[in-house]
């Protein structure tokens, strides 16, 4: 069983939206799993005996310009290689993710209204009044995980209204280059996709936006690095039957989700690699999960609850 761990921001900034992981804890992490286990690369794990139990890889999502700052420094300290998985787009042009942006934009915004008049979208969630950021801020909060229920293609006009609204907001320009990332390759750390513009991809039934979201970000990490990605890391852990396939058919040889839970590569499908996101949040509880502990006493809860509920 192996343990692949995720992150996305590490940073000592504190962020009220999306807080990216202390530096201070993402130290203690890396030096808890390199002292526990043995790391590797999820590119390396068709080598690896699926028996041993103390394999872990490490692995970032996006391409946020703090990974190199701040991560790769102490993932040197501790010899431990990554795999980072990055949006090409938010990379050529410098523009953090959709879901990043969102939230930035209701953050930073003067306007004191959102008019999101869509009939797939619940009406408690079509006209708002925002009169000051706290309201801004838990609207927001709110409205991300509606988005995630939806299609790509109203998510998209939805994400087009906010930024017609809130046209006010710059976006921070807070990705690697080009450059940055072929320093990393030349430390040893491997480099995948992540998509183009992150979509989700099993959000749709557009084959070809599908492919093209696979297929061109392969080929701009080949033009910009050399080196064709083996991985692709589905945008919010989001994919299908239809996302594998075609991503079988354009080369990769492994597709990433995020199921909080280990990976048993005799069992499990190469093209639904779980993996562990850690947050930040306090030492105990990120140890739990790193333990895989956290999991574990959550399904046992839910085992009892169900239990108890067909008892009575």
């Amino acid at each position: 069983m192996i343990r692949n761990f995720l992150f996305h921001r590490v940073n000592p900034e504190r962020d009220a939206l999306w807080d990216p992981m202390d530096v201070k804890l993402f130290e203690k992490c890396i030096k808890h799993i390199a002292n526990h286990y043995e790391t590797t690369q999820i590119e390396n794990l068709i080598n690896i005996d699926s028996k041993n139990e103390k394999i872990a890889t490490i692995s970032f999502d996006d391409g946020y310009a703090d990974n190199l700052i701040y991560a790769a420094p102490i993932l040197q300290k501790y010899n431990c290689k990554a795999s980072f998985y990055v949006v090409t787009d938010c990379i050529e042009k410098n523009i953090p993710t959709w879901t990043h942006e969102l939230k930035h934009r209701f953050m930073y915004t003067k306007q004191q209204s959102i008019n999101l008049d869509f009939n797939f979208f619940p009406e408690k969630f079509r006209t708002k009044k925002l009169n000051n950021e706290a309201q801004r801020l838990e609207y927001v909060k709110k409205l991300k995980p509606v988005l995630l229920d939806v299609s790509y293609e109203q998510k998209t006009k939805v994400l087009e209204e906010v930024r017609r609204a809130f046209y006010d907001v710059s976006l921070p320009e807070i990705m690697m280059s080009w450059a940055d990332l072929g320093q990393l390759l030349a430390s040893g750390h491997q480099i995948g996709s992540h998509s183009v513009s992150h979509v989700m991809l099993g959000t749709t039934t557009n084959e070809d936006l599908i492919r093209e979201e696979l297929e061109l970000s392969a080929l701009k990490i080949f033009e910009k690095l050399g080196v064709r990605p083996k991985t692709i890391a589905y945008p919010v852990g989001v994919f299908n039957e239809t996302v594998k396939k075609i991503a079988k058919q354009v080369g990769y040889e492994y597709g990433l989700a995020v199921n909080q839970t280990l990976y048993d590569p005799a069992k499990q499908d190469s093209f639904e690699i779980p993996r562990i996101e850690l947050y930040n949040e306090p030492w105990l509880k990120t140890r739990l999960r790193i333990n895989n502990s956290l999991e574990v006493m959550k399904n046992s809860l839910r085992y009892h609850q169900v239990y108890n509920f067909f008892k009575k």
